[in-house]
This record gives structure tokens, C-alpha cells and sequence, in this order.
């Protein structure tokens, strides 16, 4: 998986509109193997973008979870020592 998609489930609060789009931007990204797209596919790069983001929404209102929700703190103080640790050498 990319490192620069984040996970968007079962956080509190939800993933907003932003984040979705920034994780279907990325998604596409990789898919095509271009960071910004010919004139000739803008649109249709475009396009992609917004579907991605139209169906993770999609999904991500039909997940269901017994598990309580994450902190998007706590999470991102794990990531940064994760990060620390690892780039420390």
C-alpha cells in the first residue's frame, strides 16, 4: 500500500471530506504512475479522482465495527515514534 494513504475507518471524528479526497488523490497517483497528469488525461485523471473518493465514502458509511473508535492523536503520536524509531539510525 502507499504510505501516504491513511487509514479512515474508525476514527473519531470521521474522515472528512478532505482526507478522502487526499487518500483517492494518492490512490490514483499510483495507479497511473503520475503525480500530475498530460492535458490530454486531466480529465479523465479528474474523473478518477472523484469516483475514488465518491466510493470510499461509499464504504467507508458501510463498515461496521464492534471496536471503539481511534483517536486521531494518540494514532499520530504512535505514527511519529514508529517514525522516530525508525529514522533514529
Amino acid at each position: 500500500m502507499c504510505r501516504n494513504i491513511r487509514t479512515l475507518h474508525n476514527f473519531e471524528p470521521a474522515a472528512t471530506d478532505d482526507e478522502v479526497r487526499a487518500a483517492a488523490l494518492q490512490f490514483v497517483r499510483k495507479v497511473s504512475g503520475s503525480t500530475s497528469p498530460s492535458q490530454a488525461n486531466e480529465q479523465a485523471f479528474a474523473h478518477a479522482v472523484d469516483e475514488v473518493a465518491r466510493i470510499t465514502e461509499e464504504l467507508l458509511a458501510s463498515l461496521v465495527t464492534a471496536a471503539p473508535p481511534k483517536d486521531r492523536e494518540v494514532e499520530a503520536a504512535k505514527a511519529r515514534a514508529r517514525s522516530q524509531k525508525r529514522f533514529a539510525a
